[in-house]
């Protein structure tokens, strides 16, 4: 008997849209939701086929957003918004993905998708076939009145049937139409009738059967609020009727018998899946048609069997504890994951343990499960004093590899309980060390992109909103299949990832430089940084009177009181009010008042504007450093610690520098007075003092280097001011313009500034600009050399690489945008310099801690990184000890790697607060 299968193709868009993060194929253009709708239906078709599945199939999509139903409403989904604008390229990839899978892609002009459904569902079912809708859609639920028509809901894994209606809805699916014109739909702006919700409706339709009997019944109805909005919103009824009706008469685009399955086929499959760079997928595509494939995957891995929630174990008395830490033992490694009561690593508390040894082969660990009252009834579960004590020699075994995703964390956490955690291997370190600049590292994403597998969400365990649980409130078997899952989700991409840093050379920069970081950066985070609040208290008082005065500076400019941090008030008064020229105004609408716009008109001389502008900007500092800095970091002193513990991310930034949050200390200016403050607050232990130890001019150091500029590379060998020795060779002379001059050009040409970039910044002509640029390049040839073959090697190659080989990806060098092209270029000339700079401060950070224990002064700490500085906590009597060897370590951090040409000059300063030391 012939099944046919009808995939609602835009319910399967959206979902991929929104479950993975936006990702970019090799020709730079967004492919997340088409990577997402790929794997979606292969692993339909997939299972399908393996079951006993479809003889016919087709996906049905919308075409245009005018149907018929707005001749009949022209309010009919006024209220959705345009679709996500990096969406909208993705519809026709999506269409060739079909195509592709030699699928029907079926759509018509002036009906949508259901209506389709409906005609294809009515034709089959003529014929005496079969028919299963893929899809959830309450709407395509009317269409189950005939025995041999189901649904397939395919992000639960359960199949629908006329049953799930009327526990749904209250009725069986010949009335469910009738149903949803009482109660109206919100997101496709249906009517309805006001008031009148799902279980009223569905009570009036089991009573009177139908939407016109009801409203016939209103009159006769007891007085209510009900009976009055059925007989005014009749007519709203009557329409909202019309609306929700499936139309099962559109004349069919194609024949039935063209929907006849012929199984996954391999040209066509293949040519878009390598058009688009999808290695994971073309791996796959290999397996089944057993034929080789040149991709980066790793080689000779088989294809993991799909996750199998349902075999995990709960773990929850010590012999079968014994049991997987024996296995962990006998193999050698052993991949884990924690479990705690919240994101912040230093104050959250233990909850549980879970552990994989193979792929389906992985359990869970409660320790701390049951109600937060000491009365209430908790699960059966192993002590946790007693679980840590057999844990811990594990996790401390130097002969079995412990394998994590994001182990920072679990370091961090594991690390309060006494257990110190190595050696080790970090997934989302190996991501990032071979994939930068191409995709997120979130275990979620690693594993769409990677496993074709969706993880399951923390909010689907634990709930949302005002019911959300803490995870200890979770019930053991949704707890294992969550935690559990991670662990095994883990192993999985450590299987291949470990491979491929070999096969792809990064075996180098994951070694020597990230993966030593991992335990260093958590023994940072522990630790913190002891934050003075009075002196926060103080500062926040008066930049709250600074903000005071200069609100009212503003308003007295403008004339009126206005809302200075609102972008369309700030933006009427200046452009429209006091007439400057140049406003551009976005999509909404709203004049642009971003920092590039207000500093363009700070630097016009003769804007009307300018001193209200220059004030804005004051403003927004000060409003920015009050609630990011003095107000935030009291609320963030840790009370258990009294100290302030930011927390590092070894991946977020994509040239390989460390990135913090919580609170981020990047962004506290550097060269302000109001920055100074600021870190007069970070201050050392009674007895103690604060060291700053900061690399001098890096980059342009490193610049002399891989650019090869004599004149450079002399001037730092003989210590002379390389700004100087710039001004000289530009400008012919050295005074405290050229030389401003003149370090802005040097830094700004690394980063491959435009004469536009460098026309705004120098307050020049964008002629004058080129002249410079020009002039820099005749004197200094190497840097233009450097520029040119780093951008072809990147066009070539589609990455830069470091000193030490870590690559970064660029993706948007292609883009059809020339404003991203430019900025992808840009980051790709300032890449190998800012990256190796990266990599070098990582090698000093991750040998520190050996080298002062190596001269006794295990009483000096490394609390932060921050951009080329390194901060210490010290006793002061060890200052004059540990300097020299602070200064080494960090000179020569490249050696015996990377042999520089030119030496790396290390600045260090000592106070009793960082600001006084920085």
């Amino acid at each position: 008997m012939p099944h046919l299968y009808l995939v609602d193709g835009s319910g399967y868009i959206f979902r991929a849209y929104h479950r993975l993060p936006p990702l970019t194929n090799k020709h730079g253009e967004p492919v997340g939701a088409v990577y997402g709708y790929t794997t979606m239906l292969w692993k339909l078709v997939d299972e399908l086929n393996k079951a006993d599945g479809p003889t016919h199939m087709a996906v049905v999509l919308d075409k245009s957003e005018h149907t018929f139903r707005n001749e009949l409403y022209d309010q009919y989904k006024a209220h959705r918004p345009p679709a996500p604008e990096d969406l909208v390229p993705q519809f026709p990839m999506i269409r060739d993905a079909t195509r592709a899978f030699s699928l029907p892609c079926i759509e018509e002009a002036g009906w949508e998708a259901d209506d389709l459904i409906a005609s294809y569902t009515k034709a089959a079912l003529a014929q005496g076939w079969s028919v299963t809708i893929v899809s959830s859609d309450k709407d395509l639920m009317q269409l189950m009145t005939d025995p041999s028509v189901d649904m397939l809901d395919t992000m639960n894994n359960r199949r629908l049937g006329p049953a799930d209606t009327e526990e749904k809805f209250g009725v069986l699916p010949e009335k469910l139409g009738e149903v949803l014109a009482l109660m109206g739909d919100s997101v496709d702006n249906v009517p309805g009738v006001k008031g009148i919700g799902p279980k009223t409706a569905a009570k009036l339709i089991q009573e009177f059967g139908t939407v016109e009997a009801v409203l016939a019944a209103a009159p006769s109805m007891k007085p209510s609020k009900m009976r009055d909005n059925l007989i005014e919103h009749a007519e709203m009824a009557r329409l909202s009727r019309q609306l929700v009706e499936l139309s099962s008469d559109v004349p069919l685009p194609e024949p039935l018998e063209d929907f006849a399955l012929q199984g996954i086929p391999d040209a066509p499959l293949r040519a878009f899946l390598e058009h688009h760079g999808f290695r994971t997928l073309l791996n796959r595509l290999s397996a089944v048609a057993d034929a080789p494939v040149e991709t980066h995957e790793t080689p000779g891995l088989e294809e993991d069997p799909p996750c199998n929630h349902d075999g995990y174990e709960t773990v929850t008395d010590e012999a079968a504890l014994d049991q997987w830490i024996a296995a962990a033992r006998h193999q050698g490694w052993v991949a884990i994951d924690t479990e705690t009561t919240g994101v912040d690593a230093t104050r959250a508390e233990l909850v549980g343990v879970s552990m994989a040894l193979q792929p389906n082969k992985a359990c869970y660990v409660p320790l701390g499960h049951g109600g937060t009252d000491m009365f209430a009834e908790k699960p059966v579960q192993i002590d946790r004093a007693v679980a840590i004590t057999k844990l811990k020699p594990l996790l401390e075994d130097p002969a079995v590899l412990k394998i994590g995703h994001n182990l920072k964390y679990d370091m961090i956490v594991l690390g309060r309980a006494g257990m110190d955690v190595a050696p080790y291997d970090d997934t989302i370190v190996m991501s990032f060390d071979l994939d930068a600049g191409l995709h997120g590292h979130g275990m979620d994403e690693l594993a769409a992109t990677h496993l074709s597998h969706s993880c399951i969400a923390y909010k689907d365990v634990v709930g949302t909103g005002k019911n959300q649980l803490g995870f200890g409130q979770v019930d053991l078997k949704a707890a294992t299949r969550y935690a559990a899952e991670d662990a095994d989700v883990t192993l999985r991409l450590w299987r291949r990832f470990k491979p491929r840093l070999a096969y792809e050379g990064s075996t180098r920069v994951y070694e020597m430089v990230d993966r030593p970081l991992v335990s260093v950066i958590a023994g940072m985070e522990r630790e913190g940084i002891k934050v003075d609040a009075q002196v926060l208290h103080r500062l926040s008082t008066d930049f709250s009177h600074q903000i005071a005065a200069l609100e009212e500076e503003i308003h007295g400019i403008a004339g009126f009181k206005f809302t200075i941090g609102s972008p369309k008030q700030l933006g009427d008064v200046l452009f429209d009010k006091m007439g400057i020229k140049g406003g551009r105004k976005g999509k909404s609408g709203v004049y642009s008042t971003d920092v590039n716009e207000l500093e363009r008109i700070a630097a016009d001389k003769d804007s009307p504007g300018r001193e209200m502008v220059v004030k804005v900007l004051d403003w927004r500092q000060l409003t920015k450093l009050k609630s990011t800095y003095t107000d935030a970091l009291q609320a963030q002193i840790n009370p258990a610690t009294g100290r302030v513990h930011t927390s590092y991310s070894l991946t977020g930034a994509q040239t390989g520098r460390l990135s913090s949050t919580d609170p981020n200390l990047q962004n506290i200016p550097i060269r302000t007075e109001t920055g100074r403050q600021i870190r007069d607050a970070f201050v050392a232990e009674p007895g103690n003092v604060i060291l700053s130890a900061d690399y001098s001019q890096i980059e342009l150091r490193l610049a002399a280097h891989i650019a090869d500029v004599p004149a450079l590379r002399d001037a730092f060998e003989q210590g002379e001011d390389i700004h100087n020795r710039t001004a000289m060779e530009l400008f012919g002379e050295v005074n405290r313009d050229t030389r401003g001059r003149a370090k802005t050009i040097n830094f700004a040409i690394l980063y491959g500034i435009s004469r536009w970039g460098l026309a705004g910044r120098l307050d020049v002509t964008p002629d004058e600009a080129q002249a410079m640029i020009n002039r820099y390049f005749e004197r200094f040839p190497g840097i233009n050399r450097y520029i040119a073959d780093t951008l072809n090697e990147a066009k070539a190659r589609g990455y830069t690489t470091t000193l030490f080989g870590r690559k970064t990806h660029f993706p948007r060098l292609k883009a059809s945008n020339p404003n991203e092209r430019a900025g992808s270029e840009r980051a790709a000339i300032n890449a190998p310099i800012q990256g190796t700079s990266a990599d070098i401060i990582k090698r000093a950070m991750a040998r520190m801690g050996p080298a002062l224990a190596e001269a006794g002064l295990h009483n000096v700490k490394m609390l932060l990184q921050v951009h080329d500085e390194l901060v210490f906590e010290l006793p002061e009597g060890d200052v004059e000890a540990a300097k020299p060897i602070i200064q080494q370590v960090m000179a020569t951090a490249a050696e015996p790697a990377v042999k520089l040409t030119v030496p790396l000059g290390v600045e260090i300063g000592v106070g009793p607060s960082w600001g006084a030391a920085h």
